[in-house]
């Protein structure tokens, strides 16, 4: 196991992934800080530290969303081998580096600003009263792991950012002349003059030689080799290959039935509003009032209490057992003073929905298939474990297979990638089992590996081909096709250049192309935002065009396989009262890019001035893993 792993965190999947993982954590989370200075420092900013403690938690949560993301566990030594440690310790001692910063600024926001916003979080509010509650509060920061010391120093920092970017944008607007130089480049289009160099406009090539192919075969070498192709034997334990045959067992269906009739079945909904009263004669005169036509909330603000309402709720969602008792026996419209659990309510219910019981016959389909799942399941279990006493007990892969009842099948040969020996992908090859069987040498056999979703694998490496290069018989006729290609092509950009070499010296384009047997073509009005559009136009002749100034004469390679011979004939730029409404429109988008990039900028100024220390190989530690220098020498002695 401990190899297989180590051979994924190598592999360039592991390295695409941590590197999405990455982008998507661009901006951080919570980031826990402590100002005392200690031994246990992973992050050292001035006053500011990052404990291995902390720093663990940072990673885990980062890890977790990612595998969330993924739908894949990663291990802290695949995340660590792509360099997910450093960038988080990178990112998180650049933000520290920037809040001790503003701390020597003296931009502190107050106690009573910091309570006011995280009063504002509706997290933290009570859901019965709908306001911020501290038992609440206290609660989500324990099951962040955090302390409301942490949290609020966490506030403190964003909102003295909060501020500080408040100040500079408020006052920063750039010169009209930066949005009007934008709209001139975005305003412009230009006139083009073109005609093909195509094949038949050169001296066609021989047919190449042996020794020419070889030759091509050698400088193509990187391509043409094929990759390492192994012969696998191959044991699936699969839940679908089992969960058709097995029978269900009508006593246990109905068992099913009954413990998930609740859930599958729609529960009756009331919308009920409940207003406390502080004793009996308080509580008739809310009824009476209530029944006079005022509303719930009118008279619970005359009394100084809140109306509580349940829209459209079950049973089981009223907090007081008593009165959600009372309120789902009454009718409609009825209001009732209710003696509660927790003090004397007036209750009205507004509306009713009726619930709905699901039949048997109804939820026997899904019943049926979370039973055949489940047996899928053990059947499963049981097969491995029967494979793996075979396996332990000497047997190899094909008779621990026959032993355990399950077949072993032989395919290849393969590529790590999953495809055949014409590169063709080979279905039902998940990159787990490809990963495991090219970490295995010829003749190895793998232990049972979970591939997820209820399945399990064994593979054995039949035959290993080293990574080899066609015989030229083989790929002569590709050979063939492709050398011509490239002759021809180099012959048509030597007859481009010949002829653009004319165009430069004063002949005319139409004469040049004329003496060439070609025509020439005019493109107007082409622009940056629709030139793309135009399909008979290629990139690169954009690219050039783009590039070149008025009367320059360019070569670029064509739409098809050709190359033209070009020239710009004219610059437009827009229209006087044009420029002047996309320069004052695109004013505030420009001076929000140069904010973004002035904050970045202060950032990275911030992690120089504070001059931020990390402790890698503590870092390291606090997930786990050993410190760098250990590692290396591990692997050495390896």
């Amino acid at each position: 196991m401990l190899s297989a792993i180590r051979a994924f965190a190598k592999s360039w999947v592991a390295a695409v992934l941590i590197g999405l993982l990455i982008v998507s954590f661009a901006v951080f989370g919570i980031r826990d800080v402590f100002r005392n200075s200690g031994p246990d420092a992973v992050i050292t900013a001035g006053s500011r530290t990052i404990t291995s403690t902390d720093f663990k938690r940072e990673f885990d949560g980062f890890k977790s969303r990612a595998e969330q993301e993924m739908g894949q566990p990663i291990t802290n030594e695949v995340a660590a081998a792509n360099g997910l440690d450093r960038r988080v310790l990178d990112g998180l001692a650049t933000r520290e580096a920037f809040a001790e910063l503003l701390h020597r600024f003296g931009i502190r926001p107050s106690d009573k600003l910091i309570a006011g916003e995280i009063a504002k979080i509706p997290a933290f509010f009570d859901q019965v009263s709908g306001r911020f509650d501290k038992t609440q509060y206290q609660q989500r920061l324990g099951e962040n792991g955090l302390t409301p010391d942490k949290f609020e120093s966490v506030m403190r920092d964003q909102l003295a950012e909060q501020q500080l970017e408040a100040g500079m944008a408020n006052g920063l607007r750039i010169p009209r002349a930066y949005s009007a130089l934008a709209g001139i480049f975005a305003l412009e289009n230009r006139d083009i003059a073109y005609f093909d160099v195509g094949p038949a406009g050169v001296p066609q090539p021989a047919l190449p030689t042996d020794a020419q192919l070889t030759a091509f075969m050698k400088e193509n070498a990187a391509r043409l080799t094929r990759p390492e192709l192994r012969v696998l034997t191959v044991v699936r334990f699969s839940p679908q290959l089992v969960a058709a045959s097995l029978p269900i067992d009508e006593a246990e269906l109905k068992k099913r039935y009954d413990f998930r009739k609740d859930t599958l079945s729609t529960p009756e909904t009331r919308t009920v509003v409940q207003i406390p009263a502080k004793d009996a004669a308080t509580a008739q005169q809310i009824g009476a009032r209530l029944a006079r036509g005022e509303t719930p909330a009118a008279v619970a603000k005359a009394l100084g209490v809140d109306a509580i309402t349940y829209d459209n709720k079950p049973q089981t969602a009223i907090a007081d057992r008593k009165v959600a008792a009372a309120a789902f026996k009454m009718q409609p419209g009825q209001i009732t003073p209710v003696q509660g659990d927790l003090g004397v309510a007036v209750v009205k219910v507004v509306s009713a929905t009726p619930g709905r019981t699901v039949t048997l016959e109804e939820a026997r389909p899904a019943l049926e298939a979370e039973l055949r799942k489940d047996a899928a399941a053990e059947k499963i279990y049981a097969l491995t474990q029967a494979y793996d006493d075979a396996h332990q007990g000497g047997a190899n892969l094909a008779e621990s297979a026959r032993k355990a009842g399950v077949p072993a099948v032989t395919i290849g040969p393969l590529s790590k990638d999953g495809r055949d020996s014409q590169g063709q992908p080979v279905p039902g090859l998940s990159q787990k089992l490809m990963d495991t069987a090219f970490s295995l040498p010829a003749g190895g056999e793998s232990d049972v590996i979970d591939a997820g979703a209820g399945e399990f694998f064994a593979v054995r490496v039949e035959k290993v081909a080293p990574p080899s290069m066609p015989a030229l018989a083989e790929v002569k006729p590709q050979l063939i096709r492709v050398w011509m290609m490239r002759e021809v092509a180099k012959r048509m950009e030597a007859r481009a250049d010949e002829l653009a070499a004319r165009v430069r010296k004063g002949e005319s384009l139409d004469a040049v192309a004329a003496s060439a047997g070609a025509k020439v073509v005019r493109a107007t009005a082409l622009d940056r935002q629709s030139a793309r559009q135009n399909q008979a136009v290629s990139q690169d002749i954009l690219g050039k065009v783009f590039t070149a100034k008025a009367g320059d004469v360019f070569t670029a390679q064509g739409a098809t396989f050709s190359y033209v011979v070009g020239k710009l004939e004219a610059i437009h730029t827009g229209e006087g009262p044009t420029l002047a409404r996309m320069a004052e429109e695109s004013r505030p988008q420009m001076t929000a890019t140069i904010f973004r990039e002035m904050g970045e900028s202060a950032r990275a100024a911030a992690r120089a001035k504070v001059k931020v220390k990390i402790n890698y190989d503590l870092a390291r530690t606090a997930i786990g893993l050993e410190p760098v220098a250990a590692a290396g020498k591990a692997g050495k002695a390896k």
